[in-house]
């Protein structure tokens, strides 16, 4: 059995949403088992974002100034802007219209990675499934472990999405598209 036919998200778990005026927020935060360094890498180089981010860059993340991020499986292209990146602890960008804000602490001998994601209210629970993903197969990837990238629309037709995303909106207490949960 491949690495990837044996991975299974866990639960929903690490993620919280935050409200300012009529911007919504999901933060997600994650405990990795590799330094910072390493982290950073991952988030930032073109070649291992391809393994595992929802988007491909046209250059290094790690260079404040313009980027072009293509989001995998539809036709979108954002112009963006790398805002910061202060390598190996804060990186800041914009992405399909929202912001981005990665955060790393270093953990032992690991990370504590903590994003910011500004993101629809209705997608939330969408997105926080989505991450969640993107993350495990960031820290397998980091590990040498690589399942590849689960992104765009095949992460909703993985098992595990589905199940991420009811228990998101249910932990959220908000109704996404496809589900009923209500505040």
């Amino acid at each position: 059995m491949s690495h990837r036919e044996s991975y299974t998200p866990g639960p929903a778990a690490g993620a919280e949403i935050r409200k300012q005026g009529d911007q919504w927020t999901l933060v997600l935060v994650r405990d990795l088992r590799h330094p910072p360094e390493r982290v950073w890498q991952a988030l930032t180089d073109p070649a291992h974002l391809r393994e595992w981010a929802p988007f491909d860059a046209d250059g290094n993340l790690a260079t404040v100034g313009p980027v072009k991020l293509s989001t995998v499986g539809t036709p979108q292209i954002s112009e963006s802007t790398v805002k910061r990146a202060e390598a190996p602890r804060l990186l800041e960008y914009g992405w399909g219209g929202n912001d981005l804000r990665w955060e790393l602490e270093p953990l032992g001998q690991g990370t504590g990675l903590t994003l910011w994601h500004n993101i629809d209210r209705g997608y939330i629970a969408w997105g926080a499934a989505g991450w969640h993903i993107c993350l495990d197969v960031l820290d397998r990837l980091i590990a040498g472990e690589p399942i590849g990238r689960i992104v765009g629309p095949e992460v909703m037709k993985f098992e595990g999405w589905q199940r991420l995303k009811d228990e998101y909106s249910k932990q959220f207490g908000i109704e996404t598209p496809g589900n009923t949960t209500k505040r």
